[in-house]
């Protein structure tokens, strides 16, 4: 009866055989593979517990979460620090214009000059030195938002440009 059993399955049982004995050999290859990495996590567990015991441990964890709370107060302190820099930033003299001229003609040299220097929102003043046999004098005209309130000179007009970054 046996025999009648098996000769009514449409495969060779010597095939099933060869599977399973496949499946064995996959299934034995896989918990090789877990035996492996099981040892490797035993192996750093106990490297990590070597020589610990609770209390150790507990004195380790506090003594990180007050690195952590040190590093978190440290981190605040920089980006308050950061935030006064910006503020600052934005209220020095950062864009410049320079044109040096000669006021008088016959004078030699272009010893006169006039200067721009603005912050951030454009504003600041431009400074004119006028050089000439007799002396030296200076003249400052107060810049805000990019315009004065008194008619630059074209020196003047061109350093402001220039600070300005229009050329």
């Amino acid at each position: 009866m046996d025999n009648s059993m098996m000769d009514l399955w449409p495969v060779d049982p010597g095939y099933i055989i060869l599977g399973l004995a496949v499946l064995t050999l996959i299934l034995l290859i896989i918990v090789i593979i877990c035996l492996i990495q099981m040892r490797r996590l035993y192996r750093r567990y106990d490297y990590f517990m070597r020589g610990k015991d609770a209390e150790t441990l507990e004195e380790i964890i506090m003594e990180q979460m007050g690195d952590i709370e040190a590093l978190k107060a440290e981190d605040r302190a920089n980006k308050d620090s950061i935030r006064n820099t910006n503020k600052n930033y934005r209220s020095a003299f950062q864009k410049f214009g320079l044109v040096k001229y000669n006021a008088f003609k016959g004078m030699g040299g272009n010893l006169s000059f006039a200067m721009a220097l603005l912050d951030y929102t454009n504003t600041g003043f431009v400074l004119n030195s006028v050089h000439s046999r007799e002396g030296c004098y200076v003249y400052i005209k107060e810049v805000e938002r990019g315009e004065t309130e008194v008619l630059l000179g074209s020196e003047e007009k061109d350093a402001l440009e220039q600070a300005l970054g229009y050329h």
